[in-house]
C-alpha cells in the first residue's frame, strides 16, 4: 500500500463527529480525521511492516498518519535520535498520541528504557509524558525484565510527583501503579514509594500517591499478585 492509497482511505473514512468527541476527551490533535483505533490497527496489520512509509506518515503530522506510523515502523532500525524526534515533533502534543506511540513502538525499542529515564528531565508536558507513559508501558508489556530495572525508575517517579500538569501527573501515576502491579515485591516497592510521596506538600504528589495506594493495595489487586 502507497501512501497515496492510505490518505484516500482515510478521506474516505473521515469523521468529523469522532472528532469532536475526541476533544471532550482531551484529544485535540490540530489536523485528525476522526478514525478510531481498531480501524488503525486493522490497517496497520495488511500494511506490515514498511519502514519508509512510517516515516513518510510521521511527517505528514495527522493523528492517524502518526500513530499508523508507530504501528508499522520497525523496531529493530528505530534510532534514539528518531525517538527524540518524535517527541519533539509539534504534533505530539496531546495524551494519546504520546501514549499510542509507547504502546505501538517505543517499549519494543532496545533503548526503550535509557529514554525513559533521559526523558523524565525534559521540560515540554507531552515529552516528559512520554517518559512516565512508556515506564507504564514496559512495566505492562515487557514480561520478562528483571525487577531492578523498574526499581530505579522508582526513586524518577518520586522526584517528578509535584509536576502539577494535567498530562504529566496521571503518567507518573500510571507508570507507579503499573509496576506495583508486575508482582508482590515490585508492588510493595511501589506502595512504599507512594507513601513517601503522600508525605510530599505537593497537592500533585498527594493525588498521585493516594490514586496509587487504593488501587495497589485493594483486594482484587492483592489477590491478583498472591495467585501469580
Amino acid at each position: 500500500m502507497k501512501i497515496k492509497d492510505i490518505i484516500e482511505e482515510f478521506e474516505n473514512l473521515y469523521d468529523p463527529t469522532s472528532i469532536e468527541g475526541m476533544k471532550r476527551g482531551g484529544i485535540n490533535p490540530e489536523k485528525a480525521y476522526g478514525i478510531k483505533i481498531p480501524v488503525l490497527r486493522k490497517m496497520a496489520k495488511n500494511i506490515k511492516k514498511n519502514r519508509e512509509l512510517a516515516q513518510q506518515l510521521w511527517e505528514l503530522g495527522y493523528r492517524e498518519t502518526m500513530i499508523l506510523a508507530g504501528m508499522i515502523d520497525d523496531p529493530a532500525q528505530v534510532t534514539e535520535k528518531q525517538m527524540d524526534d518524535w517527541i519533539s515533533s509539534p504534533y505530539f502534543s496531546y495524551w494519546e498520541i504520546v501514549d499510542q506511540t509507547c504502546m505501538n513502538l517505543f517499549y519494543l525499542i532496545e533503548s526503550a528504557y535509557k529514554k525513559a529515564v533521559e526523558w523524565s528531565t525534559r521540560e515540554g508536558e507531552f515529552e516528559k509524558r512520554a517518559s512516565f507513559a512508556l515506564i507504564a508501558v514496559l512495566a505492562w508489556k515487557d514480561k520478562t525484565a528483571l525487577d531492578s530495572r523498574f526499581e530505579e525508575f522508582l526513586p524518577i517517579i518520586k522526584k517528578e510527583a509535584t509536576d502539577n500538569r494535567k498530562n504529566v501527573k496521571k503518567a507518573v501515576n500510571w507508570a507507579l501503579r503499573q509496576i506495583g502491579k508486575r508482582n508482590l515485591y515490585l508492588n510493595s516497592e511501589a506502595l512504599e514509594t507512594a507513601k513517601e510521596i503522600l508525605e510530599i506538600d505537593s497537592k500533585s504528589s498527594r493525588w498521585i500517591a493516594k490514586d496509587a495506594i487504593k488501587e495497589l493495595e485493594s483486594e482484587v489487586i492483592q489477590k491478583r499478585l498472591k495467585q501469580q
